[in-house]
């Protein structure tokens, strides 16, 4: 290849801060919708204006650059708004699981370091965020100053917003922060904007591992920003005339990056407060959707399966991130019969990762599309190693998958031992995950080197859910594996033993997890031990699970 060749095919190095991103977007697409949801659009200019207006109040609350500002709300306009206007305060957003329980809630809000939460009083799918912060922090029942709490179990955070109608005990109203705005200047915000370097952490996001609790990943500008662009505008090849939809919820990266990826090209963004597969439909084709990033199983399968697919003209859409290649056979055939002409993609990521690592390129076969997850994005190097011994495996062979390049998170926060662990000296980060490179480069993804489960598109580690079922006095011990479901692709299993003259029912221990953590996190089956199945000193949770798949008549995974 001559360098000039090289040069051309090579894309050039574009970013900036994701609050500048979304400022140029204003500048070049000020009329063009920016976010629609089913009910209700917001263009770039107007998104901007808002964005600016909070980061004002945020200011005027006493955020300064680089503090951690919690994001606890479901899928809805006011998250975008906030997300960018964080940043262009310079601070440092934190977007929270709005399926949390109060435990999970207090946990994350401590560990990251928050200085403020903001959330909303709209309750979405029966979620009502003031009980479960309330249940976090007792304290707040007490009407503490919202802007001067002094929480015991988490310290640094001063400030308690609550967005929508209505007031709550230790809670600043919406009223009260939009008016702080006024104190403000514009100019001071564009001034502290200006001062954002690339390599600040843009936003941290949690995830779950192989302990007890979920683990922070700060994400860089940089990482996040061009990530965004290496996957829209030259994998994808996103221009200012798509539309992109994706269901996801807006705290998950999957979601954050398809967002950031279609502001960089001036396109718009499509989602939905909650995933309704006949709302999505309509939405699809009355939007005139050219891009979708259903991803996940469950998505696929409820969308397949609406009395509306058959007659919904989908014929606008000439890309989809279906993931073909970890979905049942079934779905991949519905969807190639209904949408022959859509460029169906696959792809493999992570958090840690700021998303997509691999993923297809268009003009790849269609065999390559719909039964491998794709080759790295421009600037990522991939390899697959023996977890044992570090040494690369040869062609096809299955082993652990390595990633290194700029997207990279900046280690896990406060806890430099797992961090040493997941990123070795040369810049690699382990995934613990379990995938294959074939002759043209093309990765696989075939499961977890470490503990965890997948269930619905959430990373769920099972020691999460053994630490609970260990509180309850009837349980001795707990380990919890994941068996395969058509719609989640994996739902959580737990074998427990009881403690010596203690009995308890599988639905009791199932109900003693029912909203005390996240429903995805619920164990599906419980099966009772009286001895475990051991190697020379662990438990060999294979054996469990597979004695569980026959018992269910379940297909296991290839």
């Amino acid at each position: 290849m001559t360098g000039q060749h090289a040069m051309s095919q090579t894309p050039w190095v574009n970013v900036t801060t994701l609050g500048d991103l979304l400022l140029q977007a204003a500048a070049d697409y000020p009329a063009t919708d920016a976010i629609v949801f089913p009910d209700e659009r917001v263009s770039y200019r107007e998104l901007a204006e808002r964005a600016l207006e909070h980061a004002r109040s945020l200011r005027a609350l006493g955020v300064q650059p680089g503090d951690h500002v919690g994001l606890l709300m479901p899928t809805c306009m006011d998250f975008p708004e906030l997300f960018f206007g964080v940043s262009l305060c310079g601070a440092v957003a934190v977007p929270i699981n709005a399926r949390y329980q109060s435990a999970e809630l207090a946990y994350v809000i401590g560990n990251a370091d928050l200085v403020a939460v903001i959330t909303t009083s709209r309750v979405n799918d029966h979620v009502n965020f003031v009980e479960r912060l309330t249940g976090a922090f007792p304290e707040l029942a007490d009407g503490p100053d919202p802007v001067a709490l002094a929480l015991a179990t988490a310290p640094q955070l001063r400030r308690l917003v609550l967005l929508g109608p209505g007031e709550a005990p230790g809670f600043m109203p919406e009223a009260d922060f939009r008016a702080r705005a006024e104190t403000i200047a514009l100019d001071e915000i564009m001034e502290v904007r200006s001062r954002v370097r690339l390599r600040d952490p843009a936003l941290m996001l949690y995830t779950s591992g192989t302990t007890a609790n979920p683990k922070g990943c700060p994400i860089t500008h940089e990482a996040m920003v061009r990530n965004s662009i290496a996957l829209g505008r030259h994998r994808y090849r996103l221009t200012a005339d798509d539309r992109f939809w994706s269901p996801l919820p807006m705290f998950h990266i999957a979601a954050i990056l398809p967002m950031v990826s279609i502001f960089d090209v001036g396109g718009s963004y499509l989602t939905m407060a909650h995933f309704d597969a006949g709302v999505a439909l309509g939405m699809l084709e009355r939007e005139q959707v050219t891009a979708t990033y259903p991803c996940f199983v469950t998505i696929m399968a409820d969308l397949i399966k609406h009395p509306d697919f058959e007659k919904t003209d989908l014929s606008r859409i000439r890309l989809m991130n279906s993931n073909f290649a970890v979905q049942p056979d079934w779905i991949r055939e519905a969807m190639l019969k209904a949408m022959p002409n859509t460029v169906y993609v696959g792809t493999f990521g992570m958090t840690e990762t700021a998303g997509t690592v691999c993923t297809s390129r268009l003009d790849d076969p269609l065999a390559a599309r719909t039964t491998r997850l794709g080759v790295p994005l421009p600037g990522l190097e991939v390899r697959i190693v023996d977890p044992s011994t570090g040494e690369a495996v040869p062609t096809g062979e299955r082993g652990e998958i390595l990633v290194r390049g700029y997207s990279l998170f900046e280690g896990y926060y406060k806890d430099p031992e797992k961090t040493a662990e997941a990123l070795d000296a040369d810049g690699w980060y382990h995934t613990g995950d379990i995938g294959s490179l074939d002759a043209a480069g093309q990765i696989m993804f075939y499961g977890r080197l470490k503990d965890m489960l997948k269930v619905g598109g959430e990373n769920v580690a099972a020691a999460e859910i053994e630490a609970f079922l260990a509180g309850h006095p009837a349980v001795k011990l707990a380990q919890v594996v994941g068996v395969p479901d058509e719609r989640l692709q994996e739902v959580p299993a737990a074998f427990v033993e009881l403690e010596a003259g203690e009995e308890v029912t599988e639905q009791a221990l199932i109900d003693y997890c029912k909203g005390r953590i996240a429903g995805f996190k619920v164990p599906r089956h419980v099966r009772f031990v009286h001895e475990w199945p051991m190697s020379t000193s662990k438990i060999q949770k294979f054996r469990l699970r597979d004695g569980l798949i026959d018992e269910l008549g379940l297909k296991r995974a290839g």
